[in-house]
């Protein structure tokens, strides 16, 4: 699979919208400087690291799936801020998982996460994700998140990724 070329220095990522059984998706809570943002496991390709592999690599370290089916590229996202690394923003590609409920055991360990401004793991309904958006200004990322999940629950995985916007 090839990355979209861009004019930005975007960094480039994969994350996993992980669903369970009933339907709940796994998040972890990035704590930044500015802002408080749940949002998808995943983050940065390792230079000529494959979007798979770098997934696999990804969901290993943050929260600990060693043997996980990946399923269809079904979003992309692209947001542009200024980050760490020199870069103008990222851009990240998004592949479904469905598996059975399991806690988070992050092998890099929490001190590493913390480094990465990941403050903690957990699984959440959609109606929830609404709540939180509704009765507390709660960010997640993609913004759309619980409608774009629905969205796709509904009708399955689309035929080319969805750009989920910011």
């Amino acid at each position: 699979m090839t990355i979209p070329p861009t004019d930005l220095n975007l960094r480039h990522g994969v994350r996993a919208l992980i669903f369970d059984d009933d339907d709940h998706v796994l998040l972890v809570r990035f704590q930044f400087p500015t802002a408080t943002v749940w949002g998808l496991p995943g983050g940065g390709l390792e230079p000529d690291e494959e979007l798979l592999a770098g997934l696999r690599r990804e969901l290993r370290e943050e929260v600990g799936l060693v043997e996980v089916a990946i399923g269809p590229h079904v979003w992309t996202r692209e947001h542009v801020i200024p980050m760490t690394t020199g870069h103008d923003g990222q851009r990240d590609q998004i592949f479904l998982v469905r598996m059975p409920r399991f806690e988070p055991d992050p092998q890099i360990g929490w001190e590493a996460l913390r480094a990465e401004y990941v403050h903690e793991i957990r699984w959440w309904s959609l109606d929830a994700i609404d709540e939180a958006v509704t009765s507390s200004k709660v960010l997640f990322a993609p913004r759309r998140l619980a409608t774009l999940a629905r969205d796709l629950l509904r009708r399955g995985p689309p035929l080319a990724a969805i750009d989920t916007g910011v």
